[in-house]
């Protein structure tokens, strides 16, 4: 399958990818560190002298839910960025990969 976009095309698609990779990279590090942090401040005991009321408990495991899924989240779009970077590389981007036909410049961006 050969693309039907042109290099200069490509390269824009490319550095918007790269840029959201990026973007979302550091958005998943970020949460991972602060996830970390806060359990390793719990481990540690960093609020023992203080009674833990069961809605806190509640509170603290939804958010940490939360995170973990937005990492999960996150993860799986970084998955689509690699394989669609890679897609450029060997000049397949912009075709589909069910019936080989063009996808639409629109829907790529």
């Amino acid at each position: 399958m050969k693309t039907p976009l042109k290099k200069t095309e490509l390269q824009e698609f490319k550095k918007r990818l790269l840029q959201m990779r990026a973007r979302i990279s550091a958005d998943v590090n970020q949460m991972t560190e602060n996830a970390l942090n806060s359990s390793r401040a719990d481990a540690f005991g960093a609020m023992s002298s203080m009674p833990i009321h069961m809605a806190d408990l509640g509170t603290d495991n939804f958010e940490q839910e939360f995170t973990l899924s937005l990492i999960e989240s996150d993860n799986e779009l970084l998955e689509k960025i690699e394989h669609a970077l890679e897609r450029i590389e060997e000049g397949s981007y912009g075709t589909c990969e069910e019936c080989g036909g063009k996808i639409p410049k629109m829907r790529l961006k």
